[in-house]
């Protein structure tokens, strides 16, 4: 077998393959008895057709099966032999396949070559402050209050602002159309509201009925309203106030805290450890943009699209958690790629960079290691750790385990070079 490598750029390569003759002819007589064994041929038996008839019949799928077959094993010889490895299937083209002559392609495909990473000493981060104010922890504790609100009813007297409304509503079109909806809650200084709309609420009574027409801007942001006029006609149903609990140790006690002292010195230990995470977080990244900038050539585009496509089938699966059809949600999908272009090449460098310090730095885990991060997915999903590892063994997801392990390892492992400023 005869290749010819050549060089593209620093990571993608060509090589032109020649698979002798004999070789070839040798494959297309095995194919060939395959075919007659199968083969119903007008005027011969099933399996006495000569392989002259076979050969003529059934060329084009005969030299299929063969070229299927051959190009793949020596694209692997071609590969062992000049010591590269690809990152991705090769890109086969140029195929020249014919009875008594050799078998030609060329294959493009792209390869990281070893590199040095740098001294990672020189590497400097700075870990954000988690120092925690007063003001955070009073705005913890507001959000508790407002998520422990209640509605009361409202007796004797009208609409108030921030009330919330119950009401039947008529709304007609400027050109008649109507719809009417029952029971529909309004709560008066709510963003969403039409313009102007709590205004004509404002002192009602329970029973009271009014008809109103709201103007809205030409600059309204649901585009079919803008600029149009709606007649309104409502009927408040009920009236409710929202009363947000007094911060105190009743209150602390309600949310499951001996007193308000107690509960706030746990409000700011969730901010800090809040915090914490947001730190580590910040340095990671700040870490991975800067191991990215370490890799010497150009991201293999290869990868790149990969990396796209995984992003891009992971943002589907969160729109389909949420009941969206991502087919239905109006996405651009062209454009949603278009941006995530250069994270994903930044994230691919930071993972060969990653990957070349695994290698020198002979990184690895152990098999227990893999039994633990196992144990702890088993754990957070409410599942045995069996049915985990059978599913990972059944889908092939051990090995991402073991690859994710070792990532993590060789991201300690750079982290633990670094300087860092500001550590605590």
């Amino acid at each position: 077998m005869k290749t010819e490598f050549a060089d593209v750029n620093e990571t993608r390569k060509n090589v032109r393959v020649e698979i002798p003759s004999d070789v070839v002819d040798a494959e297309i007589e095995r194919i060939a008895r395959d075919f007659s064994k199968k083969a119903r041929i007008p005027g011969f038996r099933p399996g006495k057709a000569p392989a002259r008839v076979i050969k003529q019949r059934f060329k084009d799928q005969i030299l299929h099966d063969v070229a299927h077959d051959l190009i793949p094993r020596a694209m692997d010889e071609a590969f062992r032999e000049r010591g590269v490895e690809p990152v991705d299937t090769p890109d086969v083209r140029d195929v020249i396949i014919e009875e008594g002559q050799p078998l030609t392609f060329t294959a493009s495909f792209d390869t990281v070559p070893p590199f040095d990473p740098g001294d990672l000493t020189t590497i400097s981060l700075q870990r954000p402050a988690v120092a925690i104010d007063e003001a955070a922890v009073n705005g913890a504790l507001q959000r508790l209050r407002d998520r422990a609100a209640r509605h009361e009813p409202v007796e004797g007297r009208g609409v108030e602002q921030g009330d919330t409304v119950m009401l039947d509503l008529e709304r007609k079109d400027p050109d008649g159309a109507t719809d009417t909806h029952n029971d529909v809650p309004v709560e008066l200084g709510a963003k969403a509201n039409p313009p102007g709309f709590d205004e004509q609420l404002l002192g009602l009574d329970v029973g009271a009925t009014k008809t109103f027409t709201i103007q809205y801007p030409s600059d309204y942001a649901i585009a079919e309203l803008a600029g149009t006029e709606v007649s309104y006609t409502v009927t408040v149903r009920s009236v409710k106030r929202r009363v947000v609990p007094e911060l105190d140790d009743e209150f602390a006690k309600d949310v499951g805290v001996e007193s308000l002292e107690a509960l706030k010195a746990r409000v700011r230990e969730d901010l800090e450890h809040e915090a914490r995470h947001a730190a580590d977080r910040e340095v990671r990244n700040a870490l991975m943009k800067q191991l990215a900038a370490r890799l010497p050539f150009e991201v293999p585009q290869s990868l790149v699209a990969r990396e796209l496509d995984r992003r891009l089938e992971e943002f589907a699966r969160r729109l389909i958690d949420q009941n969206i059809d991502p087919r239905q949600a109006g996405v651009d999908w062209n454009a949603f790629r278009e941006s995530q272009r250069e994270v994903a090449r930044e994230a691919v460098a930071s993972a060969l960079v990653l990957d070349e310090l695994t290698r020198r730095e002979h990184i690895d885990v152990t098999d227990d290691e893999v039994e633990r991060e196992v144990s702890r997915y088993a754990e957070r999903s409410g599942r045995t750790p069996a049915s985990v590892r059978a599913t990972l063994e059944k889908e092939g997801g051990l090995s991402r385990v073991y690859a994710g392990l070792r990532r993590e390892k060789s991201i300690d492992f750079a982290m633990s070079r670094a300087t860092i400023a500001g550590n605590s």
